[in-house]
C-alpha cells in the first residue's frame, strides 16, 4: 500500500464523481472519487496532490 505522494489527473467528471487516471500509469483503470471530497474549482484535465488523505489542485505554471 503506498502512503506516500500520489499525482493524478481528472480523466472524467460524471455528476458527484470524478475518475482519476494516477500520472504515469495510463495502464491502470481510473480511480473513481466523491466530488465532496475534491477542491470545488476541479475541472476535467485538471491535475491534482493526493497526501496525507487529501486532494489538492496543481497549479499549472
Amino acid at each position: 500500500m503506498n502512503f506516500g505522494s500520489i499525482e493524478y489527473i481528472v480523466a472524467r467528471i460524471d455528476g458527484d464523481y470524478a475518475y482519476l487516471q494516477q500520472e504515469g500509469k495510463p495502464e491502470e483503470e481510473p480511480k473513481c472519487v466523491a466530488r465532496a471530497l475534491l477542491p470545488p474549482e476541479l475541472t476535467e484535465g485538471s491535475m491534482l496532490h493526493y497526501e496525507m488523505m487529501e486532494y489538492t489542485l496543481k497549479s499549472m505554471s
